[in-house]
């Protein structure tokens, strides 16, 4: 007991700092003096290795001077108190505990952005926001007007197009918002024009904004397109109405049957859109649609039902993959082609019934139910698809689509070489038959092709063609003798 009290005797009076007197050599330079002893004893606590490497702290100055020293001493006085404070709580016994730790703190660090990193888990500089503000240290005066409010209209348009962010808040008059608008349109930026836009429209009440659109054509087009992508439907028809755009109104409205599901609700919106404002053209076009959605909803009430019980042959042996609602004019003729082709003219589901309610030109007619026929392999019904008769019992050929479309549909449904050389014969042009014939192997036509020509150089090149002792080969060796007969 008696050495440990000699020993704490001795730490108490052997202390390397000086009391408090009143003497004269409390100048500047015993401060001074004093400041440099309290470092070095400070060195050598902790014991740093590093001695030769320069840091420099925020003021510029190396990390270890004595001014250094003195102000971060005069800074950090209170946060060291406290965490000498923990530290005693936390049973630490001597100086030679704490972990080393080596300054971050430089120029270099800072104007990258980056935060010091700490070894005790404390908030770091990024942690504080300040990463954000130091390389705001190496910009110009200049741009300090970025935060401020102070932008011309025509500046904040420039800002807008370099894809800066901007307040427009404070264009609160009526003639600001309009020369911001008018300088947006000069800009020829249609995300700009878009976003003054939606701040005016924001901003401003209806009429005035309507009216002041109604002499900026570029503003308005813009606009008008916003409106339509984003479905803002009530603004947009009071934006047409007031400019007395009536049919644009009413197709606008037509539009909205395509956001009804249900068959019988969308049915009685389109009877509403007949009698809109439309062209005489337009609204032809909406009573047909009408018509024919009323069409398809019988139709599919009787394929429905047929289907279910099983008293039809052809939706046994093909059932249906999709309802018929809702489908294009074509896609009906189509479908009433493949199950309703045989049925009279006076049924809602007869194709012929559908050809005259909706005026289907013959084109477009006989290349639909030539595809449905063909898809069935009714071979019969392509036959009298193309037959007619002229006024002395005449029967021909003729094939409004042309007949080497009708060949081309023919072989892509896989009709057998008789159906298709049947066809390929009727084909005018003959260098487009020969191209037919050879492409899809319709060796008959060929042969008999050339032999009008009286080619016999390509009925020789044709006859390595054709398989060795076929019917084909000895078609045209007859051909060849037949012409060396006659040429003596």
């Amino acid at each position: 007991m008696s050495r440990a009290r000699a020993d704490e005797e001795e730490y108490w009076h052997s202390s390397k700092f000086r009391a408090f007197t009143f003497d004269d050599e409390d100048d500047e330079l015993s401060q001074l003096k004093e400041s440099k002893r309290a470092v070095n004893s400070l060195r050598d606590i902790v014991d740093d290795d590093d001695d030769d490497l320069e840091r420099v702290s925020w003021s510029g100055e190396p990390v270890g001077s004595i001014s250094w020293s003195i102000k971060e001493t005069a800074s950090s006085s209170t946060s060291s108190l406290e965490g000498r404070d923990s530290s005693l709580q936390k049973g630490s016994s001597s100086y030679a505990g704490f972990p080393k730790q080596v300054s971050s703190y430089s120029l270099s660090s800072l104007f990258k952005g980056e935060a010091p990193h700490t070894q005790c888990g404390q908030m770091t500089l990024s942690d504080t926001g300040v990463k954000n503000y130091a390389p705001e240290l190496r910009r110009p005066k200049a741009e300090y007007k970025d935060y401020s409010s102070d932008w011309s209209p025509k500046d904040t348009v420039r800002r807008m197009q370099r894809g800066k962010i901007c307040s427009l808040e404070r264009f609160r008059s009526l003639q600001d918002k309009l020369v911001l608008l008018d300088e947006a349109v000069a800009g020829h930026d249609g995300n700009v024009i878009t976003a003054v836009l939606i701040f005016l429209k924001r901003t401003l009440r209806r009429e005035i904004l309507f009216r002041e659109l109604e002499v900026r054509q570029v503003a308005l087009c813009h606009l008008i397109h916003f409106l339509k992508e984003t479905g803002e439907q009530k603004l947009l028809l009071d934006l047409l109405r007031f400019l007395d755009r009536t049919e644009e109104v009413a197709l606008s409205q037509y539009r909205e049957h395509l956001n009804i599901q249900d068959v019988e609700k969308r049915r009685e919106f389109l009877k509403g859109c007949i009698g809109l404002p439309f062209s005489a053209e337009d609204t032809s076009h909406i009573q047909d649609h009408y018509t024919l959605l009323e069409r398809q909803i019988i139709i599919e009430a009787n394929d429905r039902h047929l289907e279910t019980a099983g008293q039809s042959e052809i939706f046994r042996k093909y059932p249906r993959k999709a309802s018929i609602l809702n489908m294009p004019l074509v896609t009906t003729l189509f479908y009433s082609c493949f199950y309703h082709y045989t049925e009279a003219e006076g049924t809602f589901s007869s194709p012929t019934n559908l050809k005259k309610t909706f005026k289907i030109p013959d084109k477009q007619y006989v290349l639909t139910a030539l595809a449905a026929r063909a898809k069935l392999r009714a071979w019969d019904d392509v036959d009298a698809l193309f037959t007619t008769k002229n006024w002395l019992g005449y029967t021909k050929k003729k094939a409004p689509i042309g007949f080497h479309r009708v060949v081309e549909i023919l072989q892509r449904n896989n009709a057998p070489v008789q159906v298709l050389q049947e066809y390929v014969r009727l084909v005018e042009d003959v260098e487009t038959r020969l191209n037919l014939a050879t492409k899809y192997k319709c060796h008959d036509v060929v042969i008999e092709t050339y032999k009008d020509l009286k080619d016999r150089i390509q009925l020789t090149a044709y006859k390595c063609k054709v398989e060795r002792g076929s019917a084909e080969e000895e078609k045209i060796n007859s051909i060849l003798n037949n012409m060396v007969r006659n040429a003596y």
